[in-house]
This record gives C-alpha cells, sequence and structure tokens, in this order.
C-alpha cells in the first residue's frame, strides 16, 4: 500500500447524467480560436493555422459551476462558452473516423481567460499560461453519456448569457476543427487517455465580465451551467 510524505490532492471529478457514479478528470486540454468570428476578432485569419492546443490544470474544473472567485492579477476576465468533450479511452494519432469511439460523453464549459495578461503575454512573445490556467477557471456541466444522445453534437446552439443578456452565440457546426478532426490532431502530440477532457473552442462574443455577474452557458441537447462570480478570494 502507497504512503505519502503529505496528504494527495483529492481528485476532481464530474457528476454524469442518470449515473451514481461520476467521471474523473485526468488532463485538460483547449483548442483555440476554433471558430472563424472569433479568431477574426482576436485579429487572426482563420485559414492560416493547424489547430492550437494548450492546457489547464486539471483542479481548474469547478463541476457543476455555481460561486467562482473572480481570480486575482486580472481587470479583464473574458468568458468562453465551449462544448466540452470527455474521453473513455485513447492513443497515438488516433485516426479521425475511430475518435467517437474514444468519446464517453459531452459537457457545456465556459473557459475563463486573463485577456489582459493574454495580451500582454501575447505581445512580449512569452507564455500565456497564467492567462488560462489559473485556479477555477474551467467551470463544467453535467456530462450526457455519447449514447444518451441522438449521436454526436455536430450542429445547434451555443450559447452564453451575462444576467439573462446573449453574449455569445453561435452553431456547432460553425467549427472550424470537428471533434474528430480535434482528437486526431491533439493525439499526434500527446497519448490521450480515458479522463481527459477537451475544451473545444468557442464562437464570437468574448468580453469582460466581472464580480456580481450570473453566466449561463448552453449547448444544444446538454444541460446548461451556472456561474455567479463572487469577490475575489482573500480580497
Amino acid at each position: 500500500m502507497s504512503t505519502f510524505v503529505i496528504p494527495p490532492a483529492p481528485r476532481t471529478t464530474l457528476p454524469v447524467a442518470g449515473e451514481t457514479g461520476r467521471f474523473p478528470v485526468r488532463r485538460v486540454f483547449c483548442v483555440g480560436r476554433n471558430y472563424a468570428e472569433h479568431a477574426r476578432e482576436m485579429g487572426v485569419d482563420p485559414t492560416s493555422h493547424p489547430p492550437i492546443f494548450f492546457n489547464k490544470p486539471a483542479d481548474a474544473v469547478v463541476p457543476e459551476g455555481g460561486d467562482v472567485p473572480y481570480p486575482p492579477a486580472t481587470t479583464e476576465l473574458h468568458h468562453e462558452v465551449e462544448l466540452v468533450v470527455a474521453l473513455k479511452s485513447g492513443g497515438l494519432a488516433i485516426p479521425a473516423a475511430r475518435a467517437v469511439s474514444c468519446i464517453f460523453g459531452y459537457a457545456a464549459g465556459i473557459d475563463l481567460t486573463r485577456r489582459d495578461l493574454q495580451a500582454k503575454a501575447k505581445a512580449a512573445g512569452e507564455p500565456w499560461d497564467m492567462a488560462k490556467g489559473f485556479d477555477l477557471g474551467a467551470p463544467v456541466g453535467v456530462l450526457a453519456p455519447a449514447e444518451s444522445l441522438d449521436g454526436p453534437p455536430t450542429s445547434g446552439v451555443i450559447r452564453l448569457t451575462v444576467n439573462g443578456r446573449v453574449r455569445q452565440q453561435g452553431d456547432l457546426s460553425q467549427m472550424i476543427w470537428s471533434v474528430p478532426d480535434i482528437i486526431h490532431h491533439l493525439s499526434r502530440f500527446v497519448e490521450l487517455r480515458a479522463g481527459d477532457l477537451i475544451f473545444t473552442g468557442t464562437p464570437s462574443g468574448v468580453a469582460a465580465c466581472g464580480p456580481g455577474d450570473h453566466l449561463e452557458a448552453t449547448v444544444a441537447g446538454l444541460a446548461p451551467l451556472s456561474v455567479r462570480l463572487v469577490a475575489t478570494r482573500g480580497a
């Protein structure tokens, strides 16, 4: 039996619709600029690059949302609503034709982004990990098992409201790279495994939000995700 010199951190898990068991989160990958209009609002030609990937730590995931502290070191926190894919298996160089068989389920998610830190890092040619990979920066809703859906979600409305007003709205069919394409490209760089989550990109309309704001993310056919931003911890 293993022993530890300090107590091990608790495992991040997600609820699953219709199940008492929970989904254990292993790693969190995110796809950048996967909707053309969002790429343009970020000042990038959407046809000029292959998929861009970055990571968030597993313990950045906030299961089912709820109250989320406004992060420190930023004055420009942006919301990004996304379809999240949860894997039940993986591998290296997974063919796109086999990728769907690796998927356990889907959920709505919000990629919270410290946009001011990201902009400064980009301008200086520096990594922008702290713009994306901060504490509690990845709320994720209830997972819907793939077999409970009428096929993979390839179309349908993806939307985010702030205090009841629509900020972001698009359609899953507007993704530049489909979910199978994303899994294929990502698995060329890392060996994907059961428990991995993939945030698949956000439509246009990203904007600042602050303490007191209520965010609701909806993706067609999936449980909505509600987040209320509260005061920064320790403030």
